[in-house]
């Protein structure tokens, strides 16, 4: 997985470069913010490959949940890398606007770069699917799924490079704020993301959670069903109600039995804990 994120990550910074350079050179301000915006996929690319270096460590002492949350915190530092990404772009389209930089003439070299570097996100993106689909892996899937969105964004830039060749020049710059939108859309993704993992929101229903443990015989209930970590990477601890009969050595066994049922179901949880306990009194006179 790592392989193809580092080919990947190769071909995004190419795609980015290859846009900023033209942008700057020609003047094409939503070339320009185009390229930034490709600077994004990149920054998605190393998040993914800080993760998956990550999650090869094994838990130590000083970090006993393991390091998976050096992804969250490399991502939360992508957002602040895309908030200085859209000012930029906002910024060079207000001089455009204002009429601070003089209009430029849009050459069919323009529509070479962006075809070209088009070109290159769909073969990107139908790598990363087939190499998803061969390995399973969420992460390939999500980023191909983001370089799509890099795609529409080339081709609303491609749409308003021929108006502005047309006779439209101030497409162009509000193209720029089109893609600004983009990036700023695709920070507060980011930002929603992270924040939710690095403040433990709950990741599965506790009602979803609920109904696995009670489809396994002798559990008369379960409460404090609390979840945390990424979609892919989940904790999980809960309390289920057992017959205060019941031998030690038999609700431990029980438990295990949760414990590998709820796994089973959701297999993006790496560890749970089972809490036995006797049921409230109300639980009792019920039975």
């Amino acid at each position: 997985m790592a392989r193809v994120l580092w080919r990947v990550l190769v071909l995004n910074i190419a795609v980015a470069l290859a846009k900023i350079a033209f942008g700057y050179g020609s003047g094409a301000i939503s070339i320009l913010s185009d390229g930034f915006h490709s600077l994004t996929d990149a920054a998605s690319n190393v998040v993914g490959l800080i993760g998956i270096n990550a999650a090869r460590r094994p838990p130590d002492a000083d970090h006993p949940y393991g390091h998976r949350k050096y992804e969250t915190v490399a991502a939360a530092a992508v957002t602040i890398f895309l908030v200085i990404v859209m000012l930029e772009v906002l910024r060079n389209a207000f001089n455009h606007l204002s009429g601070r930089v003089l209009p430029y003439e849009i050459t069919s070299a323009s529509f070479v770069v962006m075809t070209v570097t088009v070109a290159v996100n769909l073969i990107v993106i139908s790598y990363e699917s087939r190499e998803a689909e061969k390995l399973a892996s969420e992460v390939l899937l999500a980023d191909g799924t983001q370089t799509r969105g890099d795609v529409w964004t080339s081709m609303t830039v491609i749409a308003a490079l021929a108006g502005a060749r047309a006779g439209l020049p101030i497409l162009d710059p509000l193209a720029a704020l089109v893609v600004a939108g983009f990036i700023g859309h695709a920070g507060y993704r980011v930002a929603q993301a992270t924040t939710r993992i690095l403040s433990d929101r709950m990741v599965i229903s506790e009602s979803e959670l609920e109904d696995v443990v009670m489809t396994v015989p002798g559990v008369l209930g379960c409460h404090h069903i609390r979840t945390r970590g990424s979609a892919d990477h989940v904790f999980l601890d809960l309390h289920v109600w057992l017959p205060p009969e019941m031998s030690l050595i038999e609700a431990h066994d029980l438990s295990h039995i949760v414990k590998d049922r709820v796994m089973s179901r959701y297999p993006q949880i790496v560890d749970a804990i089972i809490h036995i306990e006797p049921p409230p009194p109300l639980r009792r006179d019920d039975r």
